[in-house]
């Protein structure tokens, strides 16, 4: 289904969502047990489900009637919540891209260091499926998984790098000067090509190049080894 017809099924379906839902006992589901299901826990449902129809099928097969049938409810339910696909896309990215923890250990190196551990065991799953099961949605929509990505940050939202590099001004590791938007998220950016470039997590050694060779040169720090710097247990 193009993006026309599919814009004009949404608004159809939400035309109709509320008579619909009156017809199932209070636009639950369809079976009696989970026709209990209410406000946040059936949106819960709801989004598990929808998130197992992306990982099992892709964004060509992330449709109303799959993600409906995988939650036991009905179209209308979906369409008065999320009146185009999209938005379900996006409802489901957002309850599963949980943030990052920023390590906060008193030093930028080990700070860089560590983000990139954490990021490569808790992103590198997700990073993989969202370039390849969403390549029809970038397609469609003209985007990027950067552009996804910054969809996905509260407004207003420092990146980690950006928090990095500003406690490192804070204490005194870095002056006070612009810098670029494209220096300051390298190391997440080289990170995120080498998960893409071997579907598989990046070694210490590999994320130490990114910090000591690539990162901070460019900050004018040079790199000096210290012992959190290790590779995690």
């Amino acid at each position: 289904m193009d993006r026309k017809h599919e814009r004009i099924a949404g608004e159809r379906g939400a035309i109709g969502a509320q008579a619909a839902e009156r017809r199932t006992d209070g636009g639950t589901t369809r079976d009696s047990g989970a026709s209990r299901r209410r406000g946040a826990e059936l949106e819960d449902a709801i989004l598990d489900a929808a998130w197992d129809v992306l990982v099992e099928h892709g964004y060509h097969g992330f449709t109303f009637e799959a993600v409906a049938a995988r939650a036991g409810t009905s179209r209308p339910v979906l369409y008065r919540r999320w009146p185009q696909r999209d938005d379900l896309l996006l409802a489901t990215l957002t309850k599963f891209w949980q943030p990052i923890a920023v390590p906060d250990t008193g030093s930028l190196r080990d700070d860089a260091i560590g983000f990139l551990h954490n990021a490569d065991a808790d992103r590198a799953g997700m990073i993989t499926l969202m370039s390849v099961q969403l390549v029809g949605y970038f397609r469609d929509t003209g985007t990027s998984l950067s552009e996804l990505r910054d969809t996905l940050l509260a407004p207003g939202q420092a990146t980690p790098f950006e928090m990095i590099t500003a406690r490192a001004v804070e204490r005194g590791e870095l002056p006070d000067v612009p810098r670029s938007s494209r220096v300051v998220n390298l190391p997440l950016d080289l990170l995120r090509h080498d998960m893409l470039m071997t579907m598989r997590a990046v070694s210490h050694e590999s994320i130490v190049e990114i910090v000591d060779k690539a990162w901070l040169p460019l900050l004018g720090v040079p790199g000096t080894p210290s012992a959190s710097s290790a590779p995690p247990a």
